[in-house]
């Protein structure tokens, strides 16, 4: 199995880590980027999917 990873809003800088998920925002911990729908939006600042980059934590 791949590492999990974390995601940062580059708008906000919220965080969205792999392995915790967020499931308070419909993320199951676990879930992987590539499968958090399109239209997800940042929980802090509703910035879409495409405004993440990869971060090393």
């Amino acid at each position: 199995m791949t590492d999990l990873t974390t995601w940062m809003c580059a708008v906000c800088g919220w965080l969205y880590d792999e392995a915790a998920g967020a499931p308070d925002h419909g993320l199951a911990p676990g879930t992987r980027w590539q499968d958090v729908p399109a239209d997800w939006t940042c929980p802090e600042c509703g910035a879409g999917k495409d405004a993440f980059e990869m971060v090393e934590i």
